[in-house]
């Protein structure tokens, strides 16, 4: 058999998905799986455009921060998807940003092991814009201890909200902090207890954001959002037992 045939023969047995999978920036051996769990198998494009920003090493794998930025899509971003591949929870959050929110979120997460970390940006026309990026660490992060739950009187700041709103030019970026274990259900006799929704308000009760979190977010999550224009927000807080939190920003 000639080169020319053998060519043509590997390229029929590849599929499509296959083809798209050798651009991978960070090749990893799970995104096939991801892909098809997550993603529903859809038509995506490693997109360097999406800027997942991480720090190159986790010195504290329980709490590490990265940022998602989508703004390159800006006015076309219908939903964001991020997660940590490595990770026995690998789902970090489920990001859907409406016209008066910036598509960019900033938090900060548990990773178990060096890890790619990924962003899915669904864009108008279908398509998903896949951001990429890796973390070394040392590991551990999400089966340790809380630290949250060796603090005296825990519970009675349970929901608090600490934050803080930063005016710039055309709106503000919004930075806060929820007081809560996000217990992720890897330790020993402590069950799943995590916030799991999360929807920025305006003054009149318009959603503007809706957030789905997941446990892989570190205890006591910080939250980075950015918002057009100069309106009051409102921060509404749901966890998986039905406790609700509010805070006016």
């Amino acid at each position: 058999m000639g080169w020319r045939c053998a060519l043509l023969l590997l390229g029929f047995a590849l599929s499509p998905g296959a083809w798209a999978a050798t651009g991978d920036p960070v090749a990893s051996v799970m995104w096939d799986y991801h892909h098809a769990r997550l993603l529903d198998g859809a038509p995506y494009v490693f997109d360097e455009r999406i800027e997942v920003a991480v720090p190159p090493f986790a010195e504290d794998a329980r709490q590490v921060p990265i940022q998602v930025d989508a703004s390159a899509y800006a006015g076309r971003v219908l939903r964001i998807l991020a997660w940590a591949e490595l990770n026995p929870i690998a789902q970090l959050f489920d990001f859907v940003p409406g016209a008066e929110v910036v598509p960019r979120l900033a938090l900060r997460i548990r990773i178990e092991q060096a890890t790619p970390i990924r962003a899915a940006v669904l864009t108008d026309d279908g398509l998903w814009h896949i951001g990429s990026a890796t973390i070394d660490a040392a590991g551990g992060g999400c089966t340790a201890p809380s630290v949250v739950r060796a603090q005296a009187g825990w519970e009675e700041r349970l929901g608090e909200v600490y934050g803080k709103r930063f005016v710039r030019q055309g709106g503000s970026r919004l930075r806060v902090q929820i007081a809560h274990p996000m217990d992720n259900g890897l330790v020993g006799g402590i069950p799943e207890f995590f916030l799991n929704r999360a929807e920025l308000r305006d003054s009149a009760g318009k959603v503007l954001a809706t957030l789905e979190l997941f446990p892989s977010v570190s205890e006591n999550p910080t939250l980075g959002l950015e918002v057009k224009g100069e309106g009051d927000t409102e921060l509404w807080l749901r966890d998986n037992n039905g406790n609700e939190f509010e805070a006016v920003l």
